[in-house]
């Protein structure tokens, strides 16, 4: 072999043996950045778990009085929770001593006092895990497993806004009817073999009630917010017409964050901020459908947007509905 020959050879060979090693290095440094984040996630995933334990070995404290001592005015409940799983199984497990019709609103709902005073919200189960509700982003029933998953979201992102849920099965025949008042039970009916019952709302249709599997129902407890907590409704900004043909002024005015940030309480505070971070977790769970929210009574913008009533959520896999992040693009904030 002449010279030049071993010497285009030995370049070759030396481009190969750079880029093997550039290659293995890379993928040496790739498999260590993904054990990391491997390692990351599992730490996350650790510091999220709930154990469903009911022992509170170290206080004498019910688990209703502990969780009333979490709210502040920024946070329904703190980053550090080691009673949380004695509080979500009390939820899950405690006697119910009373069943009354829920309040006002559109969708269907029972409020539940169970064992101790602490008032839940039920809400139950109208749909199968995989059924799909076609139509506006903010169409159908109210989905109860939505309400167990934004929950778990409000916790993954480290809002913390969310009051605390978890799923419940009640039997309506022996733990719900012997304690119902007059105005819940006279809205049960048999279809079938199946105990069901319309409750009062808005939307409440004795040609539409929520049934059991026999006597049992599935649904979802959210834990009542302290009394000492009064709460204060306000109407969304970037709230729908929900008619046909008219928008809202958001929908056509690019300029309208201007106009909300001179106005009261988002002028100053946190307020348009908690608006922006909503509008995101609205997105990621697609719940287009929050017309009004809940701050603290006499606040003055200071307290947090409180993320109750996110039932109207997960409904169709397939469809992101944009127009929910308006907030975020059109303030830019």
């Amino acid at each position: 072999m002449k010279l030049k020959q071993r010497v285009v050879l030995l370049a070759i060979l030396l481009v190969i043996f750079i880029f093997t090693k550039v290659f293995l290095i890379d993928n040496l440094d790739t498999s260590a950045a993904n054990r990391e984040d491997q390692r990351a996630f599992h730490r996350v995933m650790a510091s999220l778990r709930v154990e469903l334990d009911p022992r509170l070995d170290h206080t004498l404290q019910s688990p209703w009085e502990i969780a009333a001592q979490w709210v502040v005015p920024r946070e329904v409940y703190p980053e550090e929770t080691p009673e949380l799983g004695a509080v979500m199984h009390a939820m899950a497990t405690k006697k119910i001593i009373k069943a009354d019709v829920g309040y006002k609103g559109t969708q269907l709902k029972a409020l539940l006092i169970l064992e101790g005073g602490q008032k839940v919200v039920f809400k139950p189960k109208r749909y199968a895990r995989d059924y799909v509700v076609e139509g506006e982003p903010y169409a159908g029933y109210d989905r109860h497993n939505a309400e167990v998953a934004a929950f778990h979201l409000d916790r993954i992102l480290g809002f913390r806004r969310a009051p605390l849920v978890i799923g419940r099965f009640v039997n309506l025949r022996t733990e719900i009817k012997p304690v119902a008042t007059e105005q819940l039970l006279s809205t049960f009916l048999m279809l079938g073999n199946s105990t069901c019952f319309y409750g009062k709302c808005y939307y409440c249709r004795e040609t539409e009630p929520a049934c059991a599997d026999g006597d049992t129902m599935e649904g979802s407890v959210t834990l009542w917010l302290p009394d000492v907590w009064p709460l204060q409704k306000h109407r969304h900004p970037w709230g729908r017409t929900y008619r046909e043909g008219k928008l809202a002024r958001w929908e056509y005015d690019e300029s309208y964050c201007d106009a909300v940030k001179k106005t009261s309480p988002y002028d100053s505070g946190p307020r348009l901020l908690d608006i922006i971070d909503t509008a995101v977790f609205d997105y990621l769970i697609g719940n287009a459908d929050r017309h009004h929210y809940e701050s603290f009574q006499d606040d003055e913008g200071a307290s947090m947007l409180i993320l109750l009533d996110n039932a109207k959520s997960f409904g169709n896999p397939s469809l992101d509905e944009r127009s929910i992040l308006a907030p975020l693009y059109q303030c830019c904030m």
